[in-house]
């Protein structure tokens, strides 16, 4: 099994978009990318301490490629939008990668580079892609939140 963590707006779209797909052993969602030791819901609201919401994504790559799983990432959200996904806007709703080797690195700055050279969005990709940190596993009512309340994704 390997490990993916992507962040692209509202972790529970952004995990729904992913926990069904065949190879996708499990999902949860979480915090990453900041300063502050196990942070909250609430403290990363406020958008001062760094953290992203993110999906961390564990599959088998026997059954689905890195590859695939980025392919699904780029067309769950836009990711020309700065700080934002939708009508969330700030930094913990921001679109990064957090890549887990250097192969997973490199497969994700190819993507976003042939991404933004494709002529599909008007405006540069924004994207981050950085290496992945501690992930703060978030509140148990955040987790499978769509699938518990029988709510779609908005993108």
């Amino acid at each position: 099994m390997e490990k993916a963590t992507f962040a692209a707006g509202c972790f529970w779209g952004v995990e729904e978009s992913f926990s069904t797909v065949v190879g996708v052993v499990s999902t949860r969602v979480g915090y990453t990318g900041g300063h502050l030791e196990a942070p909250d819901y609430q403290q990363v609201c406020t958008d001062s301490t760094g953290h992203a919401e993110a999906v961390e994504v564990v599959f088998d790559p026997a059954v689905i490629s890195y590859q695939q799983l980025l392919e699904l990432f780029w067309r769950c959200h836009d990711p020309t939008q700065l700080n934002r996904q939708g009508p969330d806007f700030g930094s913990q709703y921001r679109s990064a990668i957090f890549y887990h080797s250097d192969a997973q690195r490199l497969l994700a700055e190819e993507s976003r580079e042939r991404l933004d050279r494709s002529g599909r969005y008007r405006r540069p990709v924004v994207t981050e892609i950085l290496s992945a940190v501690r992930f703060w596993e978030a509140e148990a009512y955040h987790q499978q939140y769509h699938q518990k309340q029988g709510g779609g994704c908005g993108f």
